[in-house]
């Protein structure tokens, strides 16, 4: 009798348990078949497919943006193979705890025969001293590894431990698969509304699908806030009104989107690479769109202004000499006043950017110098060019005759500069430095001039 009580009590603690989960706990996919998304690597005859139908794991990395799938596919992986497994986070666990696990997982598998899964979430959150302490047991297969993070695993996982796992990059779910979540909920009798007399509008779900950023966990706790939030206590339950949840519930259920993005994580790089090579590439939408998002999550205006003048040098150059005025007028004027309305200024700065003609025959000029000087053989200064402005500068250099190029009515002389052949600039034809590439063989055929009077018979007599 009191094996029958105890067994009840136990049952009941389990659905009051799960009667207090949210809505996006209890529409966790059980099974494989189940599960949507990441086709890219756990569809038919993908590689983690394979891996699972042929029960042979080896240690994984999950690493995407929250909300799309890494814990709940470790939980499938759980119940799918054929091994112990055990589940922490890192945020939650210490040296200890591991250490335990390991243990029992070398015991376990000398004893039985059974290897173990480890499925450690938010494992970038783990010290490097710590992530080595898993370091043995998964070179020895002792253990396989899932790992999950929301960061670049080459950057928060120690390169032993990523080398010995593959790298499965989860991507943000489709508006359609969002949409497929959303009718489940509303069509599951145990663990979503189907019970409920609900009508929600096709608007409503178009909102949640777009507004969610491909996070499942965000557009099913918007759909149960607008459910309970709309819910009357004692009268739907009882069927005497159906629950009505049009667009304007959908939007104010779900909260402003935080977006993700860490002023020192992937997301910052990645965003900013996206914006430079936006106006790099011409595209004025594109970059007024990264923009945006780096406005709109907090960067530092002053950061974005210096990437602009970057590019104005480096991309642009003197295809536009322009462009680098206008970045300096912007970084000036960001510095000044402001956001929100430097935003203005900084939108002017990058369409002016993505629209300029470009060239980065001057970044290559000064790369390739650069190169020379710190590899090749130091030029020395020619005797003419040196300074001549202090008492015995003729003792020094008593043949230096310096040409002033004024002097001359064409502005040029013949004289060498560098002593070396050597060509470091070389404008390209597209916008002003086509103009900069004309003068420039003007300069050259005089030069082919002055070295035929040079060598011509009478110059030599």
């Amino acid at each position: 009798m009191a094996l029958v009580m105890s067994d009840l009590w136990d049952r009941r603690r389990e659905a009051n348990r799960a009667a207090a989960e949210p809505l996006a706990a209890r529409m966790r996919p059980r099974t494989l078949d189940t599960f949507l998304g990441q086709e890219h690597f756990l569809g038919p005859g993908q590689m983690l497919r394979r891996m699972l139908d042929a029960d042979r794991m080896t240690s994984v990395v999950f690493y995407g943006p929250p909300g799309t799938g890494k814990t709940t596919l470790a939980e499938i992986i759980a119940g799918h193979t054929h091994r112990d497994f055990h589940r922490a986070n890192a945020a939650a666990v210490g040296v200890r705890d591991v250490r335990d696990v390991l243990a029992r997982a070398r015991q376990r598998l000398e004893e039985d025969a059974v290897r173990s899964i480890l499925f450690l979430d938010e494992i970038h959150r783990f010290s490097r001293a710590q992530q080595d302490i898993l370091l043995a047991d998964v070179e020895r297969g002792t253990i396989t590894l899932i790992g999950a993070t929301t960061e670049n695993p080459f950057f928060a996982i120690n390169a032993p431990l990523v080398s010995r796992s593959a790298i499965f990059q989860f991507e943000p779910l489709s508006e359609m698969h969002i949409r497929a979540l959303l009718h489940r909920a509303l069509e599951d009798t145990e663990h979503g509304f189907a019970t409920l007399p609900l009508s929600v509008s096709d608007a409503a779900l178009d909102h949640w699908a777009r507004s969610c950023d491909g996070d499942a966990r965000r557009a099913l706790t918007a759909l149960e806030i607008a459910v309970l939030s709309t819910r009357h206590p004692g009268q739907a339950d009882q069927g005497k009104e159906t629950l009505c949840i049009d667009l304007e519930i959908a939007e104010a259920s779900i909260q402003r989107k935080a977006l993700v993005y860490d002023g020192t994580g992937d997301e910052h790089y990645d965003i900013v690479s996206a914006f430079i090579k936006s106006m790099r590439g011409s595209d004025p939408d594109a970059a007024v769109y990264w923009l945006a998002r780096m406005l709109e999550a907090g960067e530092d205006p002053r950061f974005i202004a210096r990437r602009i003048a970057i590019l104005a040098s480096e991309d642009i150059g003197n295809a536009d000499p322009r462009a680098l005025g206008v970045a300096s007028a912007a970084s000036q004027i960001t510095e000044r006043i402001g956001m929100p309305e430097c935003q203005l200024t900084l939108a002017q700065a990058a369409i002016y950017m993505a629209t300029a003609p470009k060239s980065n025959a001057s970044a290559n000029a000064i790369w390739a110098a650069m190169k020379d000087v710190r590899e090749g053989r130091t030029v020395p200064v020619p005797r003419h060019l040196r300074d001549g402005h202090y008492a015995g500068a003729r003792t020094l250099n008593p043949e230096a005759s310096y040409q002033y190029s004024h002097d001359n009515p064409n502005g040029w002389v013949d004289q060498e500069y560098l002593g070396v052949e050597r060509c470091y600039y070389e404008p390209t034809d597209r916008g002003y430095e086509a103009k900069i590439g004309q003068t420039m063989a003007w300069i050259r055929g005089q030069r082919k001039k002055a070295e035929g009077c040079r060598d011509s018979p009478d110059a030599s007599s």
